[in-house]
């Protein structure tokens, strides 16, 4: 087997996230070795801690590192803002503005990838609204085919129960991400929220 040298491995290690590219990767892997030891290893320790410690809320689903999140611990469970992944929480707490909790699916309904409803975390949500005696279900699902299709499913579902469903209005365009919307955007999206 081939020795690879400890730069390309770390461009490497840096091409496998989302989104780097090679000239990425490379000044990211210089800037590694550019930094001094004890920076270096702060770096990796962080790493490997998130990798430790980060673990799923058991309320919502989403990224934490104790039992329950702390959205879940301290906010209004009256309101429940659906969304597809811990990235998407993120992307609307930017709005500041929501101050109920999330609820994450960790995927979508696509027939296309073999994922059904029970493939996603539809029953705890369904176990979740029943038990917190919630009003509104607020629909953040990416305006695309597989979150159009998810927010009318779980539209269906809530609506026999007399749950408020609402789905983000549009000033997010269809087949966009969540994630890449400004504050703006997304501000005016929970605002101007509709009925399903």
């Amino acid at each position: 087997m081939e020795n690879i040298d400890p730069i390309e491995r770390l461009v490497a290690a840096f091409r496998s996230l989302p989104g780097v590219g090679l000239k990425t990767a490379e000044r990211y892997a210089y800037s590694i070795i550019k930094k001094d030891e004890e920076n270096a290893k702060e770096f990796a320790d962080a790493i490997i801690n998130a990798k430790l410690k980060v673990k799923y809320c058991k309320e919502c689903g989403n990224y934490t590192d104790s039992e329950i999140c702390s959205i879940c611990a301290k906010r209004n469970p009256d309101i429940i803002c659906v969304v597809k992944e811990p990235k998407d929480v993120a992307a609307m707490e930017k709005v500041k503005s929501f101050n109920g909790v999330y609820h994450v699916l960790h995927g979508t309904i696509n027939p296309l990838e073999n994922r059904g409803p029970n493939d996603i975390r539809i029953k705890e949500l369904l176990e979740r609204v029943n038990r917190l005696k919630t009003k509104e279900v607020i629909m953040a699902t990416n305006p695309d085919v597989e979150g159009e299709a998810t927010a009318l499913y779980i539209a269906r579902l809530l609506k026999p129960l007399g749950i408020k469903v609402t789905r983000l209005a549009q000033g997010i365009s269809m087949g966009s991400e969540l994630e890449y919307a400004d504050e703006i955007t997304l501000t005016k999206a929970l605002e101007k929220r509709s009925e399903i």
